[in-house]
């Protein structure tokens, strides 16, 4: 059943989030163009055709980050949250499903977003030294994969996967931070999206609070002191593994708070009238 509300979900936001991807290749190119065949123009026409087709592609960066971010709060708020939450809580469904199939596509645009704006970016900066410079770039790049032993090629692979479930999940806990203040919010008779910013503040003051509090009480049981006494020297590689899964714990850490305070609103105190 994941399956099939992750199908609707990529439908009903694909409809708002490709036309904008094209809407910033366009205006990409045009910015390429502008800035090699109008700036340096006499025509002073030319030039404020060129200063606006500029402006419009940065215009294109900042409405496609807003949309992504605001698609993400949309589709939770009104399929779950709003009239449609009565059908969707009768199908036959759970609530982690449910959930599960908002983080996955929230994520899943809001990394296709970072990639459009990437490649956006090289279409502007596009000509034909930077597409030398790019080709020497990636010769140089695969020749030194060939030369790669197979334990530096296996760490490699391995930080790519590392690097990606870290990009997931802190999407995913970065989403969740918007969930748990509108479940929470929406549990109240009244007034339930000013409920909703102030559980949100509310949140991040208690966790601000929480973490200083724990880095306060290691420092007292002297963990510090600890690791000096250990005298533990990582490898390169053993210190980059270490660093990145220590990452992946905490933005475990942090988004299980916020999905169990989403689910326990969710299923226990969900108020729809």
């Amino acid at each position: 059943m994941l399956r099939k509300l992750l199908k609707h979900e990529f439908r009903a936001t694909g409809r708002i989030m490709l036309p904008m991807y094209l809407v910033l290749l366009v205006t990409a190119i045009g910015s390429n163009l502008a800035g090699r065949g109008m700036l340096d123009r006499p025509s002073r026409i030319l030039n404020i055709l060129a200063v606006l087709i500029v402006i419009a592609f940065a215009s294109a960066i900042c409405g496609v980050l807003l949309m992504s971010f605001a698609l993400m709060i949309q589709r939770f708020y009104k399929n779950l949250l709003q009239d449609e939450g009565y059908l969707m809580f009768t199908l036959p469904v759970s609530v982690h499903q449910h959930i599960w199939s908002k983080l996955i596509v929230a994520a899943v645009w809001f990394a296709v977003t970072i990639l459009a704006i990437i490649a956006a970016s090289l279409i502007v900066a596009y000509d034909v030294g930077f597409l030398r410079e790019m080709l020497d770039f990636f010769r140089y790049f695969f020749e030194g994969l060939q030369k790669l032993k197979i334990s530096e090629a296996l760490n490699g692979t391995v930080y790519l996967v590392e690097f990606a479930v870290l990009m997931f999940l802190s999407l995913a806990a970065f989403s969740l931070q918007f969930y748990a203040a509108l479940a929470a919010g929406h549990s109240r008779a009244n007034h339930k999206m000013v409920w909703s910013v102030v559980w949100f503040f509310g949140f991040q003051f208690v966790l601000q609070m929480a973490m200083s509090s724990i880095f306060v009480m290691l420092d007292k049981l002297g963990v510090s002191n600890f690791l000096n006494i250990i005298d533990w020297n990582p490898s390169v590689t053993a210190a980059i593994h270490v660093g990145l899964l220590m990452a992946i714990g905490c933005v475990i850490v942090y988004g299980a708070i916020f999905y169990a305070v989403t689910t326990f609103f969710l299923k226990k105190h969900l108020n729809l009238e």
